[in-house]
């Protein structure tokens, strides 16, 4: 069984040891996925814990999903990722985007005023450092002078967050492509491939990666894995932010529960071909069913890609 789009896992870190998140990217990488996703939130930080996790498993590739870009100044950002892609011989992506107003204004005390500029700025001085040239670079919401040297380090894939059309025009025209969450097969092949396709296209890159966030579950209990999915999203909020419900419009479906895969294996192949045909070059699974059903979830995004 083949589908042109490469297969990932998003990895649930919230919580956990260390041990155990490089335990889930171990078993994924046993199970012959292809690439392993970790978020940043407010506890492991993602690209320590690769770092670290790229020494003790091999092989599969390792990405953010993704890096807040207010918190981190390009320079320091630079120097993490940097190391992070040196520490696990060059299998990194670095996604970044602006996150939400509640957690910017609400949490770390910033200012969330036109994030399209900020994020703007701030790839315009993270691009170059990642490829270890100097920059001197002053803009209305930052400035960086310098230049980021770690031996070794090759400049991992750059990605953006994007849902709306001015970020997906941004993200196609200045990083690799873009990661979504939320977002159905409709909304990819109609909405983000055509408007981050035709930036890069207009701005001479290469045609940009397209990573699809997917709540995914192999399962002969739909109805009981749709009501747990909703309980989870229910208790951390997921969803409830503007950019998500303006895809989940699109789309013409009324939650986020609704874009979730869930099935036997037939049904869950089929959606992700959905996406594949869409134009999404890559998909993260998030995986919540019980042990038995993560692994055979695990073995059916395993034959993809």
């Amino acid at each position: 069984m083949s589908i042109d789009m490469q297969n990932g896992v998003f990895v649930t870190t919230h919580g956990l040891m260390l041990d155990a998140v490089i335990g889930q990217v171990r078993a994924a990488a046993q199970a012959g996925v292809s690439a392993a996703w970790l978020p940043q939130v407010f506890g492991n930080d993602a690209l320590t814990t690769l770092a670290v996790t790229g020494r003790e498993v091999p092989g599969i590739k390792l990405g953010t999903a993704v890096i807040p870009t207010y918190p981190r100044h390009p320079l320091m950002l630079a120097s993490q990722a940097l190391t992070a892609q040196s520490a696990t011989g060059g299998r990194l992506t670095l996604s970044v985007g602006p996150s939400h107003r509640a957690v910017i204004e609400g949490a770390y005390g910033y200012s969330y005023d036109r994030p399209i500029r900020h994020v703007r700025e701030y790839i315009a001085a993270l691009a170059p450092l990642l490829r270890g040239e100097t920059v001197e670079y002053r803009g209305e919401t930052l400035s960086a002078v310098g230049t980021v040297n770690v031996p070794g380090a090759t400049p991992p894939s750059l990605m953006l967050a994007a849902l709306g059309p001015a970020m997906l025009r941004l993200a196609g025209e200045m990083t690799d492509g873009t990661v979504t969450l939320f977002t159905g097969p409709r909304t990819i092949a109609n909405h983000v491939v055509p408007t981050i396709t035709r930036a890069a296209d207009q701005a001479g890159r290469r045609t940009p990666r397209i990573v699809v966030g997917l709540a995914v579950c192999v399962s002969d209990e739909v109805q009981a894995r749709r009501e747990l999915l909703g309980s989870i999203y229910t208790a951390v909020g997921t969803g409830s932010e503007p950019s998500y419900q303006a895809m989940l419009e699109r789309e013409g479906v009324a939650t986020t529960v609704d874009v979730a895969i869930i099935g036997d294996e037939k049904t869950v192949e089929h959606k992700l071909r959905q996406y594949a045909d869409a134009g999404a070059t890559e998909f993260m699974a998030t995986l919540f069913g019980t042990d038995e059903e993560n692994t055979r979830t695990l073995e059916l995004i395993a034959s993809f890609g």
